[in-house]
């Protein structure tokens, strides 16, 4: 039986076992001790929170500001295109006539738009089709059979690119648009990979339930995966969307007439076109590169909730 505890904190002992306990702080000194224990952790917790923010905004004006030279550039005369400052000595709208005056940017900007679409929404359905496959069904040599599908990646493009444009070039497709996109419609295996790792996140029960109340295979997938993986589909159409809208390889390989050139290849023809003793007129070269990277930055600020939603929670299972 302990003895209690004095209110002015003299010394307490514990009668059972006979060792003195030593004084007792009053409560007041102890509430105040954990006070200031909070307070360090606090205080600890903020330094961390404004280094984190430090970082965050570095990183920041690293990333930024080759796009805001690329712009402030667009407004520069030629002679001031690399003086590195970014705000323009001599602001001048002339670069963006010239342009639209020297170049068919119009007629490019479309062919680009036509062929990133198609090849986003071919890549993005059939990679889920696939996906589905292995993430749903279960038969003999599955593992396998998706291990196959991973390896193809390890594959470089310069050993399927000959065989690639002879095939085409045999369908008399060589100079058109249809290279650039229809090879999506087979899928991609890192789509694959991606949208097959969200698929296994997603109850296996709600599935069986469709199943139940008469649903198919196919409608299954629309109607109950599709809406799911929404996260997903954002991330694979995001992904696909830049890598067709800045290919060009193919547009090299493939095109030759001006009026089936898509940005990229109608950049690298300025690049060449504007080369006059080795003296490239680069304040054309940087205006087209802000016209064509903005509206990357906007599909991006379009679906930026979907692909960070997409990319926290893919691969979560699998």
């Amino acid at each position: 039986m302990s003895a209690e505890t004095l209110p002015g904190g003299a010394a307490s002992s514990d009668t059972t076992t006979g060792v003195g306990l030593g004084p007792v702080p009053p409560r007041s000194v102890r509430a105040g001790a954990a006070g200031a224990v909070r307070d360090d952790r606090g205080s600890g917790r903020g330094w961390r929170r404004g280094l984190t923010v430090a970082a965050l905004v570095v990183c920041a004006v690293v990333f930024l500001y080759p796009f805001l030279w690329l712009v402030s550039a667009s407004f520069k005369p030629r002679s001031q295109v690399f003086d590195n400052a970014l705000i323009p000595r001599t602001f001048t709208l002339d670069n963006y006539v010239t342009i639209w005056q020297s170049a068919p940017m119009a007629l490019w900007i479309v062919n680009t738009l036509v062929v990133t679409l198609l090849a986003t929404v071919a890549v993005t359905f059939t990679s889920a089709m696939v996906a589905w496959g292995f993430a749903y069904f279960r038969f003999r040599g599955r593992n396998l059979l998706f291990g196959l599908v991973l390896a193809t990646m390890m594959l470089p493009g310069a050993v399927t690119m000959i065989p690639t444009f002879m095939i085409w070039n045999t369908l008399g497709q060589s100079g058109t648009l249809t290279p650039l996109w229809a090879g999506n419609l087979f899928g991609s295996a890192f789509y694959v990979f991606l949208l097959r790792q969200f698929f296994l996140g997603l109850p296996r029960d709600t599935f069986d339930a469709a199943t139940v109340d008469g649903a198919g295979n196919f409608r299954v997938f629309w109607s109950v995966a599709l809406p799911l993986c929404k996260p997903a589909l954002v991330v694979t159409a995001l992904f696909e969307a830049q890598a067709s809208w800045t290919d060009l390889m193919k547009p090299l390989i493939y095109l030759r007439d001006s009026a089936t050139f898509t940005v990229p290849r109608g950049l690298k023809a300025m690049v060449d076109q504007f080369g006059f003793g080795g003296e490239f007129h680069w304040e054309l070269i940087v205006t087209a590169s802000v016209i064509t990277t903005v509206p990357m930055i906007i599909l991006f600020f379009i679906g930026q909730r979907q692909f960070v939603e997409g990319i926290a929670t893919t691969g979560a299972k699998g």
